[in-house]
């Protein structure tokens, strides 16, 4: 072996190993994060932009203490509703926690579909000197419902007059790099242009494994969605979110699918099942999303669940996976 590469084993070896679970929403992140820390001897910690906040419970999907069956979940109802709270403070705490439960020789792992929450925690981004607020999914919503009122032109001038540099290099015509741009700058207060440079080739911290949960026949997860929003209306999303209606203390938890879009019921508008199809239409679009943001991610090793028969198969690929990646 050479110098060289003795070097970089060394510095591997150094690194935090973690396990990363992601994936859309309603695809099962959360049991298999359960599953392998049971497994391996692990510790979730969630990377959900809206699990953070407390008492929304039911509408973000948290599990409950009989679903996580022992297994510690951390940075999970940590926030008050109206507590700004932004990516820098998560990659803070996650780096914290991570490196806590490492220390405790325990394996973390990472699950959650907030793609900007994982990924600014594991390419080691710098949020330096930047005010970073809201999140993914909730910014990147609004700004694609004012690119469809407002057109492409105006957008793009928007961007101008906050990056022309990348302006200059994005076309009027391609509305999904200038919806990225100005996301970008929003959240993290930082010119997408100057994000870039900061964070171009910036090592990991960890030795990672990437699982990603995906169906290759995409009504199987809408489907999936679908069912779970019924499940989350008999368990009380509507008395939870009305609770939160009429707390006059809203912040950035006010954006999460499931709140917003009971409030027309809540106002006397809508009937219940017409929201309750809006929750069921949000989450589907929320989920595609999350795919577009995950698949440019050429680390992740995709496991798409209508391939197998049952949990333990896929238990069984995951247990390969992670064998490849020699995190263990």
């Amino acid at each position: 072996m050479t110098e060289k590469r003795m070097a970089v084993n060394s510095l591997s070896e150094k690194k935090i190993p973690l396990l990363v679970i992601a994936g859309p929403t309603a695809s099962g992140k959360t049991a298999l994060g359960i599953a392998l820390a049971k497994e391996y001897g692990g510790e979730v910690v969630s990377a959900d932009s809206m699990q953070i906040y407390k008492s929304l419970d039911i509408a973000t999907a948290k599990p409950t203490a009989e679903e996580t069956e022992g297994i510690p979940h951390h940075l999970i109802s940590i926030a008050d509703m109206d507590a700004e709270f932004s990516v820098a403070d998560y990659v803070r705490l996650a780096k914290e926690k991570i490196a806590d439960i490492h220390e405790r020789g325990k394996l973390p792992i990472l699950v959650g579909g907030t793609g900007l929450y994982i990924n600014s925690l594991i390419d080691n981004v710098n949020f330096d000197n930047a005010d970073t607020v809201g999140n993914d999914g909730s910014v990147r919503k609004r700004l694609a419902e004012e690119a469809e009122r407002l057109g492409g032109e105006a957008m793009h001038k928007r961007l101008a007059e906050i990056d022309p540099e990348t302006a200059e290099a994005v076309p009027p015509q391609n509305i999904i790099r200038i919806i990225r741009a100005l996301e970008v700058c929003e959240l993290t207060g930082m010119k997408f242009s100057d994000y870039k440079r900061a964070n171009a080739g910036r090592e990991s911290d960890y030795r990672l494994c990437m699982i990603g949960l995906n169906y290759r026949d995409r009504d199987l997860l809408y489907d999936r969605i679908n069912k779970r929003v019924s499940i989350m209306a008999e368990n009380g999303i509507v008395e939870e979110c009305r609770a939160v209606y009429e707390n006059e203390r809203l912040g950035t938890a006010c954006q999460a699918i499931g709140y917003k879009e009971l409030i027309p019921y809540f106002e006397d508008r809508e009937i219940l099942e017409s929201c309750l199809d809006k929750i069921r239409l949000g989450s589907r679009r929320y989920a595609k999303r999350q795919l577009t943001w995950f698949r440019r991610d050429y680390r992740i090793n995709w496991i798409y669940l209508d391939d197998f028969n049952n949990f333990d198969e896929i238990i069984e690929i995951c247990k390969k996976t992670v064998a490849k990646s020699e995190i263990m």
